[in-house]
């Protein structure tokens, strides 16, 4: 059995989020020693699809430069190298990585985290080989910062904060150019700018984004928000560098988003989502694709509220509206999605969504 990393949950000031942690903590807990029970018993083990190459998402590239196998490493369990110390290919081929697949090729969970993890797969017979190990090309995540203006209860934000190395919270831009470097030399058909903060909340954002289209020209870069910040010109003109533009509103207004997004403003974001989109249209691009993405809770789910939002998508000309069923917080999870009850839009690996631009 793995060793449980220090409970994230003490880390935490917020009182809901401490709760909705210690709760996750739990799960994760039991799921692995069900993983690896199940393991033993059948004699087939894991692999970890991020780990071996084939994932568009989870391997990330934090503020402080260390290299993560997941997308939640708020913990640092998932650390498998630094690329201060070394490049990304003797950390991809290295002792840590290297040791998380054989632990799970063994039937073992390396961390908690990977219990819940889209990307841990078993093998297709007992005893069988792990897949060979490849380069990541298909996606990477970029932090340029662990810093955020929201305060979300799912997020466990501070426990990454305390284990950036050096307190790097943000990472300057001559780093961010070696990032980019770093990605196109790799290939990457895909860079989600984003993990644990605000990418608007970066002083050197209107220079990060345009720098990072120019040294990938081919690669999908998609970015997430929760918009308050994306006020000025000269971040909506920084913003057009990239492919996608995803706004997490979870509400249709400020009581309701604030259940969930501490600190954030419906009416603030709700204006930069129109501007951009605005913004885009009097240029007559097509990208980036401006998607307002919508978690599903039982505060926000009934049928008044979704019909009003999507009325709202459409006087904000959006391209997409999607709803993402969540289980974070535990105590706020949509009902009407698990009993079947929500049919708007159409379905998809989100949840459901309405692509305002299919005709």
């Amino acid at each position: 059995m793995s060793n449980p990393a220090p409970s994230l949950s003490k880390t935490i000031s917020n009182p809901k989020t401490r709760f909705n942690w210690q709760i996750s903590d739990v799960v994760r807990r039991l799921v692995t020693r069900w993983l690896e029970l199940r393991a033993k018993i059948s004699g087939r083990g894991y692999y970890c699809n991020a780990l071996a190459g084939e994932s568009e998402y989870n391997i990330t590239i934090n503020s402080d430069r260390t290299v993560s196998c997941n997308c939640q490493d708020y913990e640092g369990d998932g650390h498998i190298g630094d690329l201060r110390k070394n490049s990304f290919e003797e950390i991809w081929f290295g002792p840590t990585a290297q040791k998380f697949r054989d632990e799970l090729a063994k039937g073992k969970i390396p961390i908690d985290t990977c219990s819940r993890c889209g990307d841990l797969k078993r093998l297709a017979a007992a005893n069988a080989a792990p897949p060979k190990i490849n380069l990541p090309h298909r996606g990477i995540l970029l932090e340029n910062t662990v810093r955020c203006n929201v305060d979300c209860i799912g997020c466990a934000r501070e426990g990454a904060v305390a284990i950036r190395v050096d307190k790097q919270l943000q990472m300057p831009l001559d780093q961010m150019t070696e990032m980019a470097d770093l990605t196109a030399r790799l290939g990457m058909e895909q860079i989600f700018y984003l993990n644990l903060g605000e990418p608007f909340l970066s002083p050197n954002v209107c220079q990060e984004l345009p720098m990072l289209r120019t040294k990938n020209p081919k690669a999908r870069v998609v970015i997430s928000t929760n918009g308050v910040l994306l006020n000025t010109d000269a971040k909506r003109e920084a913003a057009l560098s990239v492919s996608h533009l995803l706004f997490s509103l979870h509400g249709i207004s400020n009581e309701m988003l604030g259940k969930y997004m501490h600190r954030s403003k419906f009416d603030e974001a709700y204006k930069a989502m129109k501007e951009i989109v605005a913004y885009r249209n009097a240029r007559g691009l097509a990208e980036p694709v401006i998607e307002w993405k919508y978690l599903l809770f039982n505060w926000n789910d009934h049928p008044d509220h979704i019909a009003q939002a999507v009325e709202m998508a459409k006087a904000a000309k959006v391209d997409i509206l999607s709803f993402w069923p969540t289980h974070n917080p535990y105590y706020g999870m949509s009902w009407r999605w698990h009993l079947g009850l929500f049919k708007t839009g159409v379905k998809c690996w989100k949840g459901r969504e309405i692509d305002f631009r299919v005709k």
